[in-house]
């Protein structure tokens, strides 16, 4: 998985990346991802943000942010995890774990953006940036097809 990030990260993110609330509640209260998945939101939104900007110059802000709520949301992030193999990763609770919680879709793009949000704090915004529009070449590129036009 880290290899087809084309970057390293430490054990400690990694490992907090992975670990969802469900872990925490059973196994005594261990840090979870959900502060590394609203970091890593946020970080997203503005690389998207940012490269629609330059991609799409005479689209107005409102097109812009549909297009960018398109392009962040679970149906275009999943994919990118189940890609990279993330539910594998996981450390998630006995209950998710019976119920199939390596394969929801919500906890595998917080997942995502979790690991986005330790890229940036492990490399910065500029390797950040690299591997998001590397990894979300398609999505983005189907943007480009779509123009404007994508809701």
């Amino acid at each position: 998985m880290l290899a087809s990030l084309g970057t390293t990260l430490s054990s400690e993110l990694l490992e907090l990346a992975f670990t969802h609330g469900s872990y925490s509640r059973e196994f005594g209260g261990v840090p979870t991802n959900e502060r590394l998945e609203h970091l890593g939101d946020s970080v997203l939104e503005l690389i998207i943000t940012g490269e629609l900007y330059r991609k799409f110059p005479d689209v107005d802000e409102s097109r812009l942010s549909k297009m960018r709520a398109g392009l962040v949301n679970n149906p275009a992030l999943v994919p990118i995890a189940k890609e990279l193999e993330l539910g594998q990763y996981l450390r998630i609770g006995r209950g998710e774990e019976i119920t199939g919680g390596r394969e929801k879709n919500s906890i595998l793009a917080n997942a995502f953006e979790a690991l986005v949000g330790a890229i940036y704090l492990d490399h910065g915004y500029e390797v950040t940036t690299a591997v998001v529009l590397r990894l979300m070449e398609g999505v983005i590129a189907e943007a480009v097809e779509r123009g404007a036009g994508l809701d």
